[in-house]
Formats: C-alpha cells, sequence, structure tokens
C-alpha cells in the first residue's frame, strides 16, 4: 500500500497484466517515437515468475507500473546485492510514489536499487538522457525527458553511461571478404544461413560470452537465454547482416543486425501475436530500409587488430547492396571509445545519449 489511496500490488492474473500492458497505450498516447516491447515477451515473462506490479490511483486506475527481480549473476558482477526493476513507466504524477513504492517493497537483504533492466543490462532496458526528438528502436529505449528529472529528482545516479548511434549506408564498402593476417592467417568473413541457425547461434553465443565479459554489467547468456531472446528470428532475419570472421578457421569476431521493424511495433502496439507475425512476414520486405546492430564483439586475444573493421566493411557492403538506407546501433558505453570509433569511420553519430540508474538502499 501506498499513501493518498494508491495502491501498489503485485499482478496475479490476466486482468491486471492487461493492465499493466495497456498503460503504455496511454502514456505514449499519440507518440510515435516510443517502441513497445512485444506483449508475448511481456507475457512469457510474467508466466515464467517475474513479479509485476502496477501501481492504481484512488480510482483504480494503473499510473504506474514496473517489475522487481534479482539476478545472482548480476549480483556478483557488480559486488552489490541488487533489486533489479524494469518495464518500468509511469504517468507525471505517479512518479514520487511508483519509486518510494520500489524502495519500500525492495527485498531486505538488497544493498541497491538498479534499473531500469529488462530482464538484464545485456537484454534491454535503459533510459534515454538526451536525443528525444529522435524515436525509439527496436530492443532500445525511448521516452521523454521527464523521466529523467524524476529518476534524478528521487535520488538515483546514473550508471553505465552509453550512446546509441545512427549511421548513413552511402556507399559499399571496400576490402574483400577473404584476407591474410600478417602472419599468413586466413582471414574470412562468413554470413548467416537459415538453414544452420541453431548451429550459428550456438556459435555466436559463445563468442559474445567471451567478447563481452570485461564489460562491468555483463551477465553471462546461457544457451535457453539465447533461444527464448532470439525466438521468432528466422522470419526476421537477413542472412546476409549475421556476419562471423574466422582467422584461420577458427571464429573470432562477429556482427549481428536485424531489418528495423520498429515502425510495425509501433502500429500494432507491440502484439506480435501470429496474425500480426503473418502481416509483418508478408510485408517483411518493406522493413529492410533501415536496420538495427544489435551486437557485435572479438575474442579479447584478438582485438585491436582491426578484426571488426573487415566485419563493419562486410556490413556495409551488404547493407547497400540490400537497399537499406539506415543503420542504428543499440547502446555502446562511453568507456568503450574503440567502439564508438567504428559508427564514426562510417559517418555516423550519437543518437541518443542512455544510461542505466542505481539507488542505494
Amino acid at each position: 500500500m501506498v499513501s493518498a489511496g494508491r495502491r501498489f500490488e503485485r499482478v496475479v492474473d490476466r486482468r491486471g497484466l492487461r493492465d499493466f500492458l495497456d498503460l503504455t497505450d496511454r502514456v505514449y498516447a499519440g507518440e510515435p517515437r516510443f517502441v513497445p516491447p512485444p506483449r508475448q515477451q511481456v507475457r512469457r515473462w510474467w508466466r515464467d515468475g517475474v513479479p509485476m506490479y502496477v501501481l492504481r490511483d484512488g480510482g483504480g486506475t494503473v499510473v504506474g507500473r514496473t517489475t522487481l527481480h534479482t539476478s545472482a549473476a548480476l549480483d556478483a558482477r557488480l559486488g552489490r546485492r541488487c533489486q533489479l526493476f524494469g518495464l518500468t513507466e509511469f504517468t507525471g504524477p505517479a512518479a514520487e510514489p511508483l519509486f518510494a513504492a520500489l524502495t519500500a517493497h525492495a527485498a531486505a537483504d538488497r544493498e541497491l536499487l538498479f534499473g531500469p533492466v529488462a530482464l538484464l543490462p545485456n537484454q534491454a532496458g535503459g533510459v534515454i538522457t538526451s536525443g528525444h526528438a529522435d524515436r525509439g528502436f527496436v530492443d532500445s529505449a525511448w521516452n521523454p525527458p521527464r523521466y529523467v528529472t524524476a529518476y534524478e529528482s528521487a535520488g538515483f545516479r546514473r550508471r553505465f553511461e552509453s550512446d546509441t548511434w545512427i549511421c548513413p549506408v552511402t556507399g559499399p564498402g571496400d576490402g574483400p571478404a577473404t584476407r591474410i593476417d600478417t602472419d599468413g592467417a586466413e582471414l574470412r568473413v562468413h554470413r548467416g544461413d537459415l538453414k544452420r541457425l541453431d548451429a550459428q547461434l550456438d556459435l555466436l553465443r559463445e563468442l559474445l560470452n567471451a567478447s563481452f565479459a570485461q564489460l562491468g554489467y555483463y551477465t553471462e547468456i546461457s544457451a535457453a537465454q539465447l533461444r527464448r531472446q532470439t525466438d521468432g528470428l528466422a522470419y526476421l532475419l537477413d542472412e546476409s547482416l549475421l556476419l562471423y570472421l574466422t582467422r584461420a578457421g577458427r571464429p573470432v569476431g562477429f556482427v549481428l543486425c536485424l531489418p528495423d521493424i520498429s515502425e510495425f511495433l509501433v502500429r500494432v502496439r507491440g502484439d506480435l501475436h501470429p496474425v500480426n507475425q503473418l502481416r509483418l512476414l508478408a510485408t517483411r520486405r518493406r522493413y529492410r530500409r533501415e536496420a538495427v546492430l544489435v551486437v557485435k564483439g572479438v575474442l579479447p586475444a584478438y582485438q585491436g587488430r582491426g578484426y571488426q573493421r573487415i566485419l563493419s566493411a562486410e556490413l556495409r557492403r551488404n547493407l547497400h547492396a540490400g537497399g537499406y538506407t539506415t543503420l542504428r546501433s543499440t547502446y555502446v558505453g562511453r568507456d568503450n571509445p574503440a567502439s564508438a570509433a567504428q559508427y564514426r569511420a562510417l559517418g555516423g553519430r550519437p543518437l541518443h545519449g542512455y544510461t542505466f540508474y542505481e539507488k542505494a538502499l
């Protein structure tokens, strides 16, 4: 319970879940820059037991929502017992009571509120702190400027500040797909193959976990987690935008881009039920003008050798050949200038300032 007739309550039935999901329709009514998370994903998290809460006003209307969950892996990574929160949305007057309820309902043994994450920082979440005039996109955040004011007025401080990026696709790029390294080892770029997608996803998971292990917020992705995160990928994938690099036959780097279906998600309010999936499949050529770079990496032992530049050149060539005009990237930490330099080399610029928030308990 919270003051002024408001109630902070856990979602325990489908009616409550519907109210949880529908809040964004009101908070972002008529706002095309906000891209809702797929409703099927949120429903699956609820079925899996992720604790979801709504804040109701005196009349019973939902004015705020959040999750309250934990991760032993992230606790170990950060060295703190974190109360995670995510999928956090609120009307203007609801910010203060929602954050008060978050604090009050944090587990007694938690040291830190951290979020918004859905469900972990290496999956999705975050708050944009600048660039609000530019729309959001798949796997990234968009929120009005008042969210930043609300968090920071409530005593949250920024953590893992980053930027998303936007790059024009202006030319075919250069360089062959096969090169010879300085020691004579062959470097070869390979592309995705829907017939071998499961095996290639396993390969990417190994590269991803090894490449990102040095990042402060990253927790290892299991095979089961990756399967869930990429559920439905086959009907979206443009094979030419999933690339990996081998050195003497051994995979050492990768990049994964997807066609940007943000416009479709906005139109269907994030509801990818079977009929809408069929509609998307039937019109997918329409959504191959812009792309989202979801993740890229190089094994630590081979970083600094220009391998990511080889992948970027091949990606640029394939984007141009596929008729894409724009590439957006999910957030890149400001403590990772090498990754940002690759976007600048493509003529890109920072799109949204990006952060997570933490508050001591």
